[in-house]
């Protein structure tokens, strides 16, 4: 949480400079609940939850264990956010806003 990386990431973020993808589940191993990530996820959506998208990864491209289910990973979602809005903004509004649909 306090590598200056991260703070940089944390800080970009809350500046709006840049877009971030959450689903970052391939950084844990901590299959299926990922909770080492719980920390980090809400830094990042108390940063600026406008500058956020949320990504399964699906396909999941070179993985051969512990296959992540999508319908999982947007249930942490829901839980490790635990605001309807915020989690609307990041699987609905944002999107639209960042691609112009």
């Amino acid at each position: 949480m306090n590598d200056p990386s991260f703070q940089g990431l944390l800080r970009l973020v809350g500046e709006g400079r840049i877009w971030l993808k959450l689903g970052s589940f391939r950084l844990s191993d901590r299959y299926p609940n990922y909770e080492d990530l719980v920390p980090f996820h809400r830094a990042i959506v108390a940063a600026n939850s406008e500058r956020l998208i949320w990504g399964s990864d699906w396909p999941h491209v070179h993985m051969t264990a512990q296959m992540p289910d999508v319908g999982h990973l947007i249930d942490l979602l829901n839980v490790w956010t635990d605001d309807a809005v915020i989690t609307r903004r990041i699987l609905v509004d944002n999107p639209v806003t960042l691609y112009g649909f």
